[in-house]
């Protein structure tokens, strides 16, 4: 570097070399293994998945797509591709692996859906924010769902949403029931139940969770407010869809970089002036996603660090 006519030409090289060599891979599995809070125990075959697109230069967007291929292992240093064997009528990449179901197991559900929230839009719930609404609290409800699409007192259901008592319930539940049925057909081995749901209620005897323990009749399940998802391989095309996952993706790459805290947990928010042109960068190179950290390690905030 010191004798380079041109310094960065020769640094990017460099970069370029880590990003083939095989102890990259092992750095990006552990990224991937600390981004979804699980790994080793039999637990590893989405966090190897995840890694397995980034350094086979595919699509980081398969992490919700892919209809096979979705659960990885990785043996004498190189990934061992499989089908998740859950039992689902379709595979939706990380959404159908049977690992994240039996790890995220909890009452209702729940857990998974924060999983999902958390590791791939960055932020806890409530997911969305509408106009305030009097729903009869000391605090207004602000989420945009009308207040009676979810389960409650007011509608059905064994547990009451729509309680107001201390804090607006619904304020959170509303993404979050409408999301969670879809990641509630696996039962606490993380296998498939067909025609039902797999998960209980924290009531006596804890009976199994029904639809409408979410959601009223004829409500359908979404991702967003405004973008429905009837099954586990549509709510896997809307989040691919989706700027915030792809926003979320990118700063978890940077912080990885800068050697920052969890975006979430650690509240290490990156600012969208920063993730913004690597969403570009994202886009532009059809989601692969070792351009973008190659993109950020030979950045002026990475290189001046």
């Amino acid at each position: 570097l010191e004798s380079a006519p041109e310094p960065r030409e020769v640094y990017e090289a460099l970069i370029d070399d880590f990003l083939a060599d095989p102890r990259f891979t092992q750095q990006v599995r552990r990224f991937w293994r600390d981004s979804f809070k699980m790994g080793g125990g039999g637990l590893d075959s989405a966090p190897n998945f995840a890694a397995s697109l980034v350094v086979g230069d595919q699509p980081i967007t398969r992490l919700f797509t892919a209809t096979s291929g979705n659960c990885v292992d990785f043996e004498d240093g190189s990934f061992v591709a499989e089908d998740c064997d859950s039992g689902a009528p379709a595979e939706a990449g990380v959404l159908t692996n049977p690992d994240v179901h039996r790890h995220f197991f909890s009452n209702l559900g729940f857990r998974r859906a924060r999983w999902v929230q958390e590791t791939f839009a960055c932020r806890e719930f409530p997911a969305e924010v509408g106009d305030p609404t009097d729903v009869g609290g000391e605090n207004p409800y602000t989420a945009p769902w009308p207040f009676e699409s979810i389960a409650g007192s007011r509608t059905t259901g064994r547990v009451d949403f729509h309680d107001t008592e201390s804090v607006i319930c619904a304020n959170c539940h509303a993404t979050m029931n409408h999301v969670t049925p879809l990641l509630a057909r696996f039962d606490e081995d993380g296998d498939w139940v067909e025609g039902g749901y797999g998960v209980p209620l924290p009531l006596d005897g804890a009976p199994i969770a029904e639809r409408t323990d979410w959601l009223p009749e004829g409500e359908g399940t979404a991702w967003r407010y405004g973008v429905p998802a009837a099954d586990l391989p549509a709510l896997g095309a809307a989040m691919a869809a989706d700027p915030e996952v792809h926003h979320c993706l990118t700063a978890r790459a940077w912080n990885w970089a800068m050697g920052h805290g969890d975006v979430v947990d650690a509240l290490a928010v990156v600012p969208r002036a920063v993730t913004t042109p690597l969403v570009d960068e994202l886009s532009a190179e059809g989601f692969r996603f070792k351009p973008v950290l190659r993109a950020i390690f030979t950045s002026d905030d990475f290189v001046r660090y």
